[in-house]
């Protein structure tokens, strides 16, 4: 692609020589004044326990790079979380380079520093250009602010073919700039480089932990919003109540954490219902499972299930107080030492006990919870709980020995959210139930006494929540701060 036409599109102007000229002249240089960001030594020793992992082994972790939404309009960009997680940097495009060094390894980061004066492109360029996409950072200014060395990105090519592929480990598919290296490196490795960040994640450090209450503190306001924008007597849409939280997400934090799910009456059974194009009902529930990720990319992880007209019905009194037991005995068997796995478990006998309340279940507790039934999870179909940090699902790629089936340690941070839902075809549940769908969702962080609720600034039992609904429609709307 030709200087020319690179970062122009079909509906760009043809430049005049005279403006070309008038455009490269009278701009002044000036430098940002960056300072050391706080997290920064908290990201070199990842770094460090990384290179202990992989010794004499280079390591190449991409960023990613904008994704096209339609035609010449990307989405709006969000880094590769293990990528953030060892660098704190956000832009695209960037790759960091561990290459070894006899005692450990020396850390590059390769990025495209701010658009050059002696090049157009800094006014013609609409993808990299200053004046269409904001200023970028120079390479000192970057390595200043993160505390890494840094380099331009047009020198990774030169360097990646240079690299030894037996001795090259490569997270995967994230990024052009390291594509060429996929064939050469060796797949077991580059997935244990994979495992290895993962579990790093599993223990959070105590600047993690802050991001993290940030985030559920900016999600426990969202909620707030909500509540005082949904009427008793009347419908509203689910887009609405989307809407009024995706303000609070993108002014107190980044975005939403993942796509927000508003399930109004039926729709609340549906476990991944992200359509919200249904309205709310008097007399029915509202379950809204919802969370901010903050300007760091930790993100909260919060469901409660309302009461549209402001008052549980017995019926639905009886099968929340069902979910919020098992939710609360899963809180209290969390401490280090005990089994992930166990804490499912116990959320999950709860939940069966309680069907067998109901009149639901077709066979004993003990039947429905062994290993060769598990029928009563044709009414809860998902687990207790999963890891959160800086992904909603952090810690994907543990392995299971470390995570499923490991025990739970001093500093993980993970959901605990039982849910019972009763589809609206299901004939094996009396009528009055069908289409009822009630999730409790909080974020605990392990400690060494126990589980800290991060999220108790929301009520979870059903007597709270109807007092706190009623509150915060008493104050009425607001707007962000």
């Amino acid at each position: 692609m030709t200087e020319e036409k690179k970062g122009t599109e079909s509906h760009d102007p043809a430049y005049p020589e005279k403006f070309l000229q008038f455009m490269r002249t009278g701009w002044s240089d000036t430098e940002l004044p960056v300072t050391l960001r706080a997290e920064a030594p908290n990201h070199a020793k990842r770094r460090a326990a990384l290179s202990a992992a992989f010794p004499g082994e280079t390591l190449v972790i991409p960023s990613g790079h904008e994704m096209v939404r339609a035609n010449d309009t990307d989405f709006m960009y969000r880094p590769g979380s293990d990528f953030v997680y060892l660098t704190g940097e956000h832009d695209p495009e960037s790759v960091l380079v561990m290459r070894p060094n006899g005692s450990g390894h020396d850390a590059v980061l390769y990025v495209r520093p701010r658009s050059p004066r002696d090049t157009d492109e800094f006014f013609k360029d609409r993808r990299y250009g200053e004046l269409w996409i904001g200023r970028r950072h120079t390479l000192r200014e970057k390595s200043a602010e993160l505390g890494i060395e840094t380099a331009h990105l047009d020198k990774l090519a030169e360097l990646l073919d240079d690299l030894a592929p037996g001795r090259t480990r490569l997270l995967r598919g994230l990024d052009p700039h390291v594509d060429g290296l996929v064939r050469a490196t060796a797949p077991e490795r580059d997935r244990e480089l994979a495992h290895t960040i993962s579990e790093m994640k599993l223990v959070k450090d105590e600047w993690e932990i802050a991001q993290l209450q940030d985030a559920i503190d900016a999600t426990v306001r969202g909620f707030e919003d909500v509540a005082r924008i949904i009427p008793a007597d009347r419908p509203v849409s689910e887009r609405l109540i989307d809407g009024v939280f995706g303000l609070r997400a993108r002014h107190d934090g980044n975005t939403v954490g993942y796509s927000s799910i508003v399930g109004a009456g039926s729709h609340a059974t549906v476990l991944h219902w992200i359509r919200n194009d249904g309205r709310t009902t008097p007399g029915e529930l509202l379950l809204l499972d919802m969370g901010v990720e903050n300007r760091n990319l930790y993100t909260a992880d919060i469901t409660r299930t309302l009461p549209v007209s402001g008052t549980f019905t017995p019926l639905q009194r009886q099968v929340y107080d069902i979910v919020h037991r098992s939710q609360q005995a899963g809180m209290d068997f969390i401490k280090p030492g005990v089994k992930f796995a166990d804490v499912h478990t116990t959320c999950m006998r709860v939940l069966a006990e309680g069907l067998h309340e109901l009149g639901i279940l077709p066979v004993s507790v003990e039947e429905a919870m062994s290993k060769e039934s598990t029928i009563y999870r044709r009414w809860t179909l998902h687990g207790f709980g999963h890891m959160l940090g800086i992904d909603v699902h952090d810690c994907a790629h543990a392995r299971h020995e470390k995570y499923k089936d490991g025990e739970l340690d001093e500093g993980y941070v993970l959901t605990v959210e039982p849910g019972l839902y009763f589809q609206p075809e299901d004939e094996l549940v009396p009528a009055e139930l069908r289409g009822v769908g009630i999730r409790i969702e909080d974020d605990v962080l392990v400690t060494k006494d126990g589980a800290v609720n991060l999220s108790a600034g929301l009520p979870r039992t059903a007597d709270d929540v109807e007092s706190w609904f009623a509150t915060q429609r008493e104050q009425g709307p607001r707007l962000p701060a």
